[in-house]
């Protein structure tokens, strides 16, 4: 009993993985499109001083305004919704692979091929430049320099 309980909860936490809990009130958790998207009527359109038009126009184009901004973006959401995050899903799922698969392995390999040139490239400069540099600050170490201030 105590195994088909702990196999139960096993299939629920899977599951749990793949279809967390949306939350359909807050729909932007991580404020992401906080600045990007909030255009409102006063935003685009916007009347100076002196220059207004009829009170009924004005008040007709906020409401056309902002019922057409509403079902528009409903109509492409419900339109293009799903095959957009078909799309990105893809796209994302493709970028985590080649990252996963491809791009890792390559740095890893790099990093322990650069090791054996690393190592190669010290024991020349080590070999070659460190006693010219050597016999070269024995030449150069009895130089003196004086600096006199001439009036």
């Amino acid at each position: 009993m105590a195994e088909e309980h702990s196999e139960l909860e096993e299939r629920i936490i899977i599951k749990d993985l793949h279809t967390k809990e949306i939350d359909l009130v807050n729909r932007d958790p991580k404020h992401i499109n906080e600045d990007v998207v909030k255009v409102d009527f006063e935003d685009v359109i916007a009347e100076p001083v002196g220059t207004y038009s009829f009170d009924g126009v004005w008040k007709t184009s906020y409401t056309t305004f902002t019922v057409s901004k509403y079902w528009c973006y409903r109509l492409l959401s419900a339109v293009l919704g799903i095959p957009l995050a078909v799309l990105w899903g893809f796209l994302f799922a493709l970028i985590s692979f080649c990252h996963i698969w491809a791009v890792v392995p390559c740095i890893k390999s790099y990093l322990i091929e650069i090791q054996c040139v690393s190592r190669i490239y010290s024991l020349c400069i080590h070999t070659f430049c460190d006693p010219l540099f050597e016999a070269l600050s024995k030449i150069c170490s009895n130089i003196r320099v004086a600096v006199r201030k001439e009036i």
